[in-house]
Parts: C-alpha cells; structure tokens; sequence
C-alpha cells in the first residue's frame, strides 16, 4: 500500500493539488487480470467458514468463481442478493477480521484471498455496465412500509421490501441520502461520490420514494407513520456524541470528530477545510482513525491520538492503526484527558496518565500536556432519545424482539440503533433486509429463517 506525503517538507500548507491527490482512493481496484489471478487462489471450500464469518452471508466461493469463469456481473448479483451495499462494504468491511481472517488460505505459509477487493471488482463491474436493475419486483402487495432514515439499514429495508412488492417512503433527516456512507466514512473511502452513486443504484429497483429534510420531531411522529402507513422502519442510527465532560469543552477548536469527517466529505474542495497544525483526537475507533489520518492529510504537522487504555483494547482495527502511524500519526495510549487549556480558543489539553489496577482503569498520579490548536472528539456515539420516548430502550440501544419488531407493533427497527452485532456497514444492512423479511411475513403471516 503505497502512501503519499501528507505534509509538505518545509512546513509549509499542502498546496490544493497535494491534498487532491491525499484524498485519492486509499485501494486501487483491480484489473481483470489481477482479479482473475486472486480468484483462481480461492479453493472453493466446501464448508466456506468465509460465508459463516460474513454477517450478510454472501456466497463468497460462488461469487469468486463466477468471476474467474468471467461472469463477472453474475458475481456481482450474487453479492448483491445478500447485500445491497457490498460496493460500500467491499471499501470500508473491516474484512480483516470477517471473511479473510476465516480464510482456510491465511495461515503461516500464504495470506487469505482477498475478499474484499474482488468484491469491488464485482460489483464496480456491474454498476459501471448499462444493465438495467438486477433484480425484479414482486407483484405489488398493496401494503405500505415507512423507513425513518436512509442510511445503510433504512435503505438496504427499503430495497428489499420494494423487491417483495411493497411500496417504501423513506424518511431522511438530511439532504442527501447514504447515512454515514454519505456523511461518516473517510474521504480516501469512498471517492468518485461512489456512496450517492450506490443510493442511486439502490433505487432503481422502483417502487421507493425518498423525502428529505424530514426528521422525526420536527413535523414527523413515529404515531402519524403508523396511521398512514402499514409498517414502520426505524434506521436512525446513532447521532448523537458524548462529550468529554470537561470545563472550557465549548471553546473555540474543540469539535465532534464525525462533524470534521462530514466537513471534509461534504466538501467541494478540501483545501478549503480548516485543519489545525497542531491536531490531538481523543478516541479509540475507527471514527477516530479517520479523523486523525484526513487531519494529516490536510496539511497538519503534528496529530496526536490519544486513548485512555492499551492498543489491545482499541476497537478500530490493526490494519488502521497501521494505516494511522504510516500516515505519521502518533499514538499515545494510556491517557485520559483531564484539563482543557485556553480561555476563548483552546491551546493545550492535559492528560492524566491510566493504568490498570484491580481490574479497573485508574489515574496513576502523573500527568502531561499536548499543545493543541485543535481537538477532535471520537469518544463514541448514541442513540437520540428526543423523539424515541414511547419506545422500550436498553443500555442505550432500541429493543427488538427476533422479528426486529420495537415494542410498538409494527413498528420495528435495525441497524446501529439496536444491538444486532458490531456497529457496522455490512451489520446494518442485514439488519434491514431481515427486518423487510420480517414485516413481510408479518403481512403475509409466513415463518421467517435467520439463516
């Protein structure tokens, strides 16, 4: 993985030529004769612990099959049977440590096919063509399905419905659609507007109307969806941010990591993006990752994140912290912070350094300062509550019954909002397919397999 320089030698701001080609894509995809090579290594295992280990199950040994025997958008509609957004996931799954980790193939003598890539591949392939959609619709059921949000799991329901014959309205809170594919993942990930592109795509099944700027307590109530609709979806995700609970935590140049990501992803010119010189991201995950890495690739000369406990715990995966310290991100672990410094624009946060006793992180006396001109936080995300008051919600996350259905009939939920598995792409929108299934049986009184 060849990287570029993030920052020019003599300090100087990345000209807007050097951060176009920083937000270049971070894979190259690969060429036919690359992708048949990496498929002709797959041994088309019989129990396929790569399909048990994918949270959509797709079929990878039949997918990568297709593509060496070139039946390429045969491939790409196998994937996409199962997962609507395997484009976006082929880009950002953490496949690492799902499908290519079972790989009967990665082991001390050779790697695991590369999964992901010939995903892309796949299904880039298919878009790319002038075929008309990929799948057809049922007869239409005459019942009518609302999905809140339309992100991953709000659209990958929508998709699916519209396929059993249902008509979906989505309701989305923002002006675009894509939820975090749109908004929350690293620049570098999804170039080419590739997220609008797959919506776009998604879309094509018919049967989905899509209304913006609508969200839910301002002029929009799960109550009035139930009356006017047969079924509801909710796929709101998770969007609001915990706070570091810190005094001066308001002043100037402390700002949400997720804010900074979908500044950058929503900019015409990312030159034009304000970065500090002197960065500290506090968090531990992937979100972090991503704000640390683009803040470097802008042009800042020093980015530090930091984290409360030992890499171990991280929840981002290996392959981001390595992407982080390749990009020249430093890694301070066990520090929690503790003051910010500054009166109207932050210029230090101070840290207390951790460590582990009787199995509880505790403050272990001493104590540093990092210069700072700007302070991103990725300390986690949670559900918004405001507007989710009538429905049951445990540890911070909507409950569902195995039908995905709330506590309010009919109305049933999926995605980050509840706890199905790892808050992830690929998660969210199995979740929304099972949930359309779900819905349809209910109309239809049928018996549902969860695979």
């Amino acid at each position: 993985m060849a990287l570029k320089p993030c920052c020019s030698a003599d300090g100087k701001p990345l000209s807007t030529a050097s951060i176009e080609s920083n937000f270049s894509d971070l894979h190259e995809s690969l060429g036919m004769q690359q992708a048949i090579a990496e498929a002709n290594r797959c041994i088309y295992c019989y129990d396929a612990p790569c399909i048990q280990a994918c949270p959509t199950s797709i079929d990878i040994p039949t997918f990568i099959h297709q593509i060496r025997t070139d039946n390429v958008n045969g491939s790409a509609k196998t994937i996409l049977a199962e997962n609507i957004m395997g484009g976006t996931c082929a880009r950002v799954c953490p496949t690492e440590v799902l499908c290519q980790e079972a790989c009967v193939l990665n082991n001390e003598h050779d790697h695991a096919v590369e999964i992901g890539h010939l995903q892309r591949y796949a299904v880039d392939h298919l878009l790319a063509s002038s075929q008309a959609h990929p799948f057809d619709r049922n007869a239409a059921t005459g019942k009518t399905i609302a999905v809140i949000g339309a992100g991953p799991a709000g659209l990958s329901c929508a998709h699916r419905a519209a396929m059993l014959g249902h008509q979906v309205t989505v309701y989305e809170a923002k002006a675009k659609p894509g939820g975090l594919n749109e908004y929350g993942l690293a620049a570098y990930k999804m170039v080419d507007d590739f997220a609008q592109r797959e919506v776009e795509f998604l879309l094509g099944i018919g049967g989905i109307e899509v209304k913006y700027n609508q969200a839910l307590g301002e002029g929009l109530s799960i109550e009035q969806l139930r009356k006017e609709f047969d079924a509801v979806f909710i796929g709101v995700g998770l969007t609001d941010t915990y706070s570091l609970g810190l005094e001066n935590e308001d002043i100037n140049g402390i700002d949400d990591a997720v804010d900074f990501i979908e500044q950058i992803r929503q900019a015409k010119d990312k030159s034009e993006v304000k970065v500090g010189n002197d960065v500290v991201v506090i968090g531990a995950g992937n979100t972090a990752i991503d704000a640390a890495v683009q803040a470097k690739r802008l042009g800042a000369a020093n980015v530090t994140l930091v984290y409360r406990r030992g890499e171990e715990h991280m929840s981002a995966t290996e392959w981001e912290v390595n992407l982080a310290r390749t990009n020249g991100v430093n890694i301070h672990l066990w520090a929690a912070p503790n003051s910010i410094k500054g009166q109207d624009f932050v210029k230090a946060i101070e840290f207390n350094k951790t460590k582990i006793k009787h199995n509880k992180l505790v403050n272990s006396g001493q104590s540093y300062q990092i210069k700072a001109d700007m302070v991103l936080k990725a300390i986690g995300q949670k559900l918004n509550r405001s507007d989710l008051t009538d429905i049951e919600v445990n540890r911070g996350k909507i409950v569902v019954n195995e039908h995905y259905e709330t506590s309010i009939p009919n109305v049933y939920a999926g995605g980050d909002a509840i706890s199905s598995g790892e808050d992830l792409t690929v998660q969210a929108v199995e979740d929304g397919k099972l949930a359309a299934h779900c819905i349809d049986a209910a109309f239809t009184q049928k018996e549902v397999s969860h695979g």
